[in-house]
This record gives C-alpha cells, sequence and structure tokens, in this order.
C-alpha cells in the first residue's frame, strides 16, 4: 500500500521505543482514564440520589431510585457513547485526530461540571436535567474513545504496538480506581464534619442534607483530569499518518516527525503519489472495503459487543450484586454517607485485586504470548468464571461464602481485561 512508500511511516514503524512512545501513552491513556471514571462513577452515587430524592419516613428501607430512573441515570452516557463514537470517529477522519480529540475534551469537561451542577432539589429536576447531561458526557465520550486508541496506533511502532494500545486501555482500570479512592476520600471527609445516625435509628436524620454535596463533587471531579488531558494533547502534533495519508501534507507530517523522533527525515515523498494510487480510492462501504477489511472488522465489533454486555454490566452493577450477596451491608444499617463510603471501598479492591492487574498482566503479555492466545485464554477463562458463580449462586449467597463469591467474581473481571484490549490493535494495518 502507500503507507510503504512513504519514509515518514517507516521511521515511526522502525522507532525504536523512547519518551514520546511513553508521553503518548500518557496523554492517550488519560482520555481512557477519564471515560472510564465518568461513565462508572455514577454507580457510586445511585444509592445515594435514592436516599435524597425519593426519601419516604414511611418505609423500612431508604428511599431508592424507581426503577426507571435508575436505568436513565445509569444508562443515558452509554446511549450518548454510541452515538459519540459513530459521530466522532466520521469526524476525526474529516478534520484530523488532534482537532477533534480537543473538541471531545472540552465537551467532556463541560458536561462533567453540568451534571454535578444539575437544577433544582426535586426528584424531576434533578433526574431531568443529570440524564440530560450525563448524555452529552457519554457523546463527548463516545469520541474520545476511539480517538485515544487510534492516537496510539498511530504514533505506536510495530514492535510494541499491541502493548502500547493495552497500556492506553490498562487506564480504564486505573480511572476506575480513581472512582473508588475519590468516593472513600470524599465521604470519609463528610462522614467526620457531619455524623449522622443509621437509617434503623433515625430515617429522617440517617443522610444529612450536606449529602447533597457529595454526589456533586464526585460526578464533577472528572472534569479535572479531561482538562489537565486536554493540555497536553494540544502540544502534541497531529499523527503523521492523518497528515501524510488523509491531508495529503507529507513536508509537515515529516517535520512534524522529525521533532518528535528527534532525528532528521528526508522527504522523498510527493502527495501526488498517494493520490494516484488506486489502492486507497475505495471508501468505506465500497466491495473493496469488505473485502479487505469486512471480516476482522465484523469479528472485532461483534466479539467487543457480546463482552460489553458483562463488561458494563458488571462495572456498573457490581454494587447491587455485592449488596445481595452480604458484602455491603444492609442500607437500613447505615446511613447515607456510609454506604457511599462501603461502595468506594468495594469498588476500590475490586479494582485493586482484579481490574488494574488483569489490564496490566496483558500490557507485560500480550507480545510475548500473542494477541489470540492471550484473547482465547481472557474469554475462556472469563466464561468458565461466570458460569462458576451463576449456576451455584445460592451456594455463594451464604454469610460463609461472601468472600468465595468475592474471589470468584474478581478472577472473572481480571481475565476480561485481558480480553477487552485486544481486538482493536488485530485491526490496525501495520505491513
Amino acid at each position: 500500500m502507500a503507507e510503504q512508500q512513504l519514509g515518514v511511516l517507516k521511521a515511526l514503524d522502525v522507532a525504536k521505543t523512547q519518551l514520546y512512545h511513553f508521553t503518548a501513552i500518557v496523554i492517550a491513556g488519560m482520555g481512557f482514564f477519564t471515560d472510564a471514571y465518568d461513565l462508572f462513577c455514577v454507580s457510586l452515587v445511585t444509592k445515594l440520589l435514592g436516599r435524597l430524592y425519593y426519601f419516604n419516613p414511611l418505609s423500612e428501607k431508604p428511599g431508592s431510585l424507581p426503577p426507571h430512573v435508575a436505568a436513565a441515570v445509569n444508562g443515558v452516557a452509554l446511549c450518548g457513547t454510541l452515538a459519540g463514537q459513530l459521530f466522532f470517529g466520521w469526524l476525526g477522519d474529516k478534520l484530523g485526530r488532534k482537532k477533534v480529540y480537543g473538541i471531545t475534551l472540552i465537551m467532556m469537561i463541560v458536561c462533567s461540571v453540568a451534571s454535578g451542577l444539575s437544577f433544582g432539589n426535586k426528584a424531576k429536576g434533578v433526574m431531568t436535567t443529570l440524564c440530560f447531561f450525563r448524555f452529552w458526557l457519554g457523546f463527548g465520550i463516545g469520541g474520545d474513545y476511539p480517538l485515544s486508541a487510534t492516537i496510539m496506533s498511530e504514533y505506536a511502532n510495530k514492535k510494541t504496538r499491541g502493548a502500547f494500545i493495552a497500556a492506553v486501555f490498562a487506564m480504564q482500570g486505573v480511572g476506575i480506581l480513581a472512582g473508588g479512592f475519590v468516593a472513600l476520600a470524599v465521604s470519609s471527609i463528610f462522614d467526620k464534619k457531619f455524623p449522622a445516625p443509621t437509617y434503623a435509628v433515625n430515617r429522617a436524620l440517617s443522610t444529612p442534607p450536606q449529602a447533597d454535596y457529595i454526589w456533586r463533587i464526585i460526578v464533577m471531579f472528572g472534569a479535572l483530569p479531561a482538562a489537565l488531558t486536554y493540555y497536553w494533547r494540544m502540544k502534541m502534533p497531529e499523527t503523521a499518518r492523518y497528515t501524510a495519508l488523509v491531508a495529503k501534507n507529507i513536508k509537515q507530517a515529516t517535520q512534524d516527525m522529525s521533532k518528535v523522533l528527534q532525528v532528521e527525515l528526508q522527504m522523498e515523498e510527493r502527495a501526488e503519489d498517494i493520490v494516484q494510487d488506486p489502492r486507497l480510492n475505495y471508501g468505506l462501504f465500497s466491495k473493496e472495503f469488505a473485502k479487505r477489511h469486512g471480516l476482522p472488522l465484523l469479528g472485532c465489533t461483534s466479539t467487543w459487543f457480546l463482552l460489553d454486555i458483562a463488561f458494563y454490566s458488571q462495572n456498573l452493577f457490581q454494587k447491587d450484586i455485592f449488596s445481595a450477596i452480604g458484602w455491603i451491608p444492609k442500607a437500613a444499617t447505615m446511613n447515607g454517607i456510609h454506604e457511599v463510603f462501603m461502595i468506594g471501598r468495594a469498588q476500590t479492591l475490586i479494582a485493586l485485586c482484579s481490574t488494574v492487574p488483569g489490564y496490566w498482566f496483558t500490557v507485560a503479555f500480550i507480545d510475548i504470548m500473542g494477541r489470540f492466545a492471550i484473547q482465547l485464554m481472557g474469554f475462556f477463562m472469563m466464561t468458565v468464571f461466570m458460569f462458576a458463580i451463576a449456576f451455584p449462586y445460592d451456594h455463594w449467597i451464604k454469610p460463609d461464602n461472601r468472600i468465595g463469591f468475592v474471589v470468584m467474581y474478581s478472577l472473572t473481571g481480571c481475565f476480561q481485561k485481558m480480553y477487552i484490549v485486544l481486538v482493536i490493535s488485530k485491526l490496525f494495518y501495520t505491513n
């Protein structure tokens, strides 16, 4: 293909691992960090939202979000990500990765803050505006998600492309872990500052009005890493592959990569050479595209879709799972602030013992074991452990077996992360 004719792209493919690679990992990875934080931090505060806005003094249990409201609060951002991925993925090929990446980050910053400032103090107003802003937050995340992976793919060399992309995806685990830490810190501070009785002791006072700030702070915190990412991303040049192959500006691509690689690159190609190459003149919905990339793309998207059913449901609803087996105490035995602390503690422990190790195991071994082997192992073991905790469910909910359930659940998540980061790197053209 034409990419073989371009010296600047050859230089990228054979470049030794150096500082700019790790800089790109951090910058692109912070996008994934922010995405994971923003998507999953809501699961830390939904029970608190129920206590605050759906309190019923006659009920023996604390207030909880109605099913349709809970579904909207948890799922509306994912609806936004679907639309955002399609729109910003297309726009990234039109305007460039750098410009569109900046747009998505600005949208994430604004919507994170706006979500925490949801209007009013009544359930209808707060939930409506929260869902509205979280949809657009998800829309921005949908753009950031593929662009972060694309940026790393286009900056990486052939030898370590798999590990570099895996490292970027691994920042999702760090983002989930950060969400747990933020929830622990904020709830601990408020618990000391505004002590409250348990719901069983005093229903009305079990959730002090100051607790309304807790969920807002946790949600708005996601704007901070997005803002930091924006600053550093704008200092990076556009990727050479976009500049040379899409914008047809080989001179600019050569100049940019000369600075990045800190070597003098000679521009031997002309833009006309790319335009005249007939093998590049096919569209996304053409027969030629389907022939070249259709089957790998179908395999990638379909398996990713099936995997994400488990991935997102486990992360968004693990608090309900742990409450059901009794690892998180019954809501009536805690006050509203302490419940946030316990949910944050559970998420932090799972992230430390499952999510983060699974991701970084993949980073370490993807280029040693190979994509197919580690992918197959992750998918197979995840299936085994999910069956192992699903079928003998009555066994796991017994008090003496709760820790065993948590261990099995952690192993499921660990192997899940070995699978999720791989499919995208298998599609990237490297010849």
